[in-house]
């Protein structure tokens, strides 16, 4: 049977080596309260004068010194066919995921990270340094500003149909290797509904937004 290493109640706070800002924690703790590391995340956490609940990975970027003072705290999972933030998201049993610091450094980081995004059965929402980040639901409505930024980019083949867009989707044909959704523009209120696998990116500003169109109660 499977066991969790993180049962929670309310949304996780996961924290990874990449960029982050410490206003960028502090915002995402007073949402999501549990702050668990991934690997080298640890090492951030402990910079910012946090303890984690927990930190998961291979080890193989948590700083020893880091790794006696969270003793006890430190979990081992010891393979090399996934990431630290896979092997996060699968030990973790939670509301929802806020996930931050797995962007900003290394390309193939980011767009391994994305692509556990899209894998993951847990609601996940990833803060990058300018967007907020989710797999889009089949079906969507965002109550967003007129002008707000958003994109869809497909992990796969992907149909959509939107209501509220500039340049609406329904009818295109998106895939990675052809046509991508990105920089359309909000007029209002956004409602999409989406068939295949693809990320959804909104500007920082939209969290709140974002939040509540996936109906995550964090007031």
């Amino acid at each position: 049977m499977f066991h969790p290493i993180v049962n929670s109640p309310c949304g996780v706070t996961l924290l990874g080596a990449g960029a982050v800002k410490p206003q960028d924690v502090d915002e995402a703790l007073t949402i999501a309260p549990c702050l668990v590391a991934a690997d080298g995340g640890g090492d951030h956490a402990l910079a910012l004068g946090l303890r984690p609940e927990a930190v998961i990975g291979d080890l193989d970027s948590l700083s020893q010194a880091n790794r006696a003072l969270l003793e006890g705290r430190v979990h081992l999972i010891n393979e090399q066919d996934s990431t630290d933030f896979a092997k996060c998201l699968r030990m973790i049993e939670a509301p929802f995921v806020l996930a931050l610091g797995f962007t900003g450094l290394r390309l193939d980081h980011t767009l391994a990270a994305m692509s556990d995004v899209i894998r993951s059965t847990q609601i996940v929402v990833m803060l990058a340094e300018a967007e907020v980040i989710i797999r889009c639901p089949p079906q969507i409505a965002l109550d967003l500003a007129p002008g707000t930024r958003i994109s869809l980019f497909p992990f796969g083949p992907a149909t959509a149909r939107s209501t509220g867009l500039r340049w609406p989707l329904d009818g295109i044909a998106f895939a990675p290797d052809s046509r991508v959704g990105t920089s359309n523009e909000a007029l209002g209120a956004v409602e999409l509904n989406v068939e295949g696998s693809a990320l959804l990116m909104l500007p920082r500003e939209s969290l709140g937004a974002v939040l509540n169109a996936l109906g995550l109660n964090v007031g």
